[in-house]
């Protein structure tokens, strides 16, 4: 059974930098990326469905995140997967930083202090995965790639923790994602 690849695959006129896809996010923290528009009222981000049109690459990279997790290979089909590789190490990153005696203030302290941390970007020497990533062309795109990263963290690490905390001040073993 392959592992399971990002729907924004076939999306036309996606900006890339190095190889990285620069998708539309859902989002209210700043940065580059194109915003799509709000939830509908009624809707849980827990329950959108990959064909609205406020569904975004972060609620995939949550909702795959546990079946991907068990795979061993990964072939990258293009660059909408390598957003999805990269959201998945960072959540796995965030899910070791919550603990179970944590509430839900300290978690989220935790959360954003790991998605505002200096991090490495592709072409970067510490970059865990530069052998699948391009380096940016140029200083601009670094630093454009380098925001982007910054919101995707950030607005990830905030969907995850309403994940987290769906169910009370405590973490819930039994979370969604």
């Amino acid at each position: 059974m392959p592992a399971y690849h990002s729907i924004f695959l076939n999306d036309q006129d996606v900006r890339v930098l190095g190889n990285f896809a620069l998708l539309p996010l859902r989002t209210r923290t700043r940065g580059p990326a194109y915003t799509l528009p709000p939830l509908p009222s009624g809707t849980s981000e827990l329950d959108i469905d990959g064909n609205d049109e406020s569904y975004d690459p972060l609620d995939e990279i949550l909702s795959l995140f546990r079946a991907n997790t068990f795979f061993r290979n990964f072939e990258i089909k293009g660059p909408a997967d390598r957003l999805l590789i990269y959201g998945i190490l960072f959540v796995s990153e965030c899910l070791g930083k919550v603990k179970a005696t944590m509430g839900r203030k300290e978690a989220e302290k935790a959360l954003l202090n790991t998605a505002l941390d200096q991090f490495a970007i592709p072409g970067d020497a510490s970059f865990p995965l530069n052998q699948a990533f391009e380096a940016p062309r140029d200083r601009q795109d670094a630093e454009t790639l380098r925001q982007y990263l910054s919101q995707v963290r950030q607005e990830l690490a905030m969907r995850l923790l309403a994940r987290i905390y769906a169910d009370g001040p405590m973490p819930s073993k039994a979370s969604q994602f």
